[in-house]
């Protein structure tokens, strides 16, 4: 059996593998940029400016000016009042948790990503909408009146977008921060934006958002990012871990706010490869989908090894148990061509007929 561990080359479009090409559909490099050589030159301006990485802590009497330059570009670019960045997504989540629980009753979501935990598997086994409603249910008859809800935006497994609309129907006396992880979601489903729909929970005074993200997904840099209100990025700024922690590598976070054009042209193609592939799929061919999202799922446990012998790489493993049999995730990408996509659809469609 071939084995695909111990790479060294880009997870991009190809995998050349034994002398035999592989078009990879797998990973979470939605837009590509891992291997966009515009993308790639704007790094490498970045180290030429700056060095290969930071190894200085942002309590430090010597800073960098890019990191508080790109944290005002990027709550701008969101639609948030502020930002901060961290050197990964696991620390972007476990600071934030840990910074603003405070003295209030914390909540997870089912599904909850484990870098959000603060204890072992705190999660709900319900579904996410029943759980939503008797949430609401227990926070307006709970005697406490301060509350942290802590969930995913996108489960990207399923794949399922999750509708927080439900939440608007709070009392006004319940105080209730929202910390919404959007690692999959963030500038892939919606340009620029974060993928749910969060606009009348931000109407609501007694409701505050704070999302979390962990940016070498689709926008391709090795950083997590926190947006939120002014009131709760600064309280989250003086969390030990922000404080004490070497930041990202400063050639990636320029690169980062100085590629919003060749962000616009992956973001456009992502979601042109995306539109092509979901409406040359022939009806009922058993993939789950949601809009917007370059995920397509199978339960079939022989499509792995099927599309493999088919010279097509996808990702598959165990879900949701180490003993389940394996989930298989077809991913579109930036960097597909119209080909790519063609022959996907192509012997897909031989399997299933």
């Amino acid at each position: 059996m071939i084995s695909f561990q111990d790479l060294h080359q880009p997870t991009g479009r190809n995998l050349l593998i034994d002398q035999q090409s592989y078009l990879f559909f797998g990973g979470t490099a939605y837009l590509g940029l891992l291997d966009n050589q515009e993308y790639i030159s704007l790094y490498k301006e970045g180290i030429d400016s700056y060095g290969l990485n930071n190894g200085t802590s942002r309590s430090n009497n010597v800073q960098l000016g890019i990191y508080q330059e790109a944290e005002s570009k990027l709550a701008l670019r969101f639609g948030f009042e502020a930002s901060a960045l961290f050197s990964s997504g696991y620390l972007a989540a476990q600071a934030t948790v840990r910074a603003l629980v405070d003295d209030r009753e914390l909540i997870y979501a089912p599904a909850s990503h484990p870098a959000l935990w603060l204890s072992i598997n705190p999660q709900s086994m319900q579904g996410f909408d029943s759980w939503a409603m008797d949430t609401v249910q227990y926070i307006n008859t709970s005697a406490n009146t301060r509350f942290v809800i802590v969930s995913n935006c996108i489960d990207n497994l399923k794949p399922e977008k999750y509708d927080f609309s439900v939440f608007c129907n709070l009392n006004d006396d319940k105080e209730v921060l929202f910390i919404l992880d959007d690692s999959h979601g963030l500038g892939i489903v919606n340009e620029n934006a974060v993928s749910s729909d969060l606009c009348l929970l931000k109407e609501k005074s007694n409701i505050a958002i704070v999302i979390v993200s962990s940016l070498a997904k689709g926008l391709g840099t090795d950083a997590g990012l926190v947006l939120g209100d002014s009131e709760n990025i600064a309280r989250l700024k003086q969390h030990p871990i922000f404080m004490g922690a070497s930041p990202a590598s400063p050639a990636a976070v320029y690169a980062l706010i100085k590629g919003d054009e060749v962000y616009k042209k992956a973001f456009e193609k992502l979601h042109d490869n995306i539109d092509y592939f979901s409406s040359h799929l022939d009806a009922d061919l058993g993939l789950s989908q949601i809009n917007g999202f370059p995920v397509f799922t199978s339960i079939d446990p022989s499509l792995y090894s099927y599309l493999s012998q088919n010279n097509i790489l996808i990702s598959s493993f165990p879900y949701p148990l180490p003993t389940s049999d394996p989930l298989n995730r077809i991913v579109i990408s930036a960097l597909h061509t119209k080909e790519d996509l063609d022959y996907l659809l192509h012997v897909y469609h031989i399997k299933i007929k």
